[in-house]
């Protein structure tokens, strides 16, 4: 943890592991999905403790900063370091098995039926 002011907000979202690399923190910023106190942020723009950060990284995440890093730390000193204040991820979905495994191919009955799961609208 560094005690300078401020750090960018790509070194900082790359150093808590939201990301998996530097290159995705900064592509995420050019992408319009990374917003600091509630105002879309370049990869340059500096954090401070107490900033507000919200990111799309797979689902939306907000996080409150606590401590300052300018270099990537363990999960657990990373965890320490920001206050999640996101919505609940929701909840994975079980893939639907339409046919038991290894019955062959689909008659043109059983295709049907299987294209009407897949869109009920049709």
């Amino acid at each position: 943890m560094t005690e300078s002011a401020a750090t960018r907000v790509d070194a900082w979202l790359w150093a808590v592991r939201l990301y998996k690399s530097r290159t995705a923190a900064t592509a995420a910023c050019r992408g319009g999905h990374v917003r600091v106190n509630r105002v879309a942020a370049k990869a340059s723009t500096p954090v401070k403790v107490g900033d507000r950060i919200e990111a799309f990284a797979g689902r939306e995440r907000v996080l409150e900063v606590v401590a300052l890093l300018d270099k990537r730390v363990g999960a657990a000193v990373a965890a320490k370091c920001f206050v999640d204040h996101s919505p609940p991820a929701p909840p994975r979905m079980k893939p639907l098995r339409l046919r038991p495994p290894g019955s062959g191919r689909p008659t043109k009955k059983e295709r049907r039926q299987i294209d009407r799961l897949r869109r009920p609208s049709a």
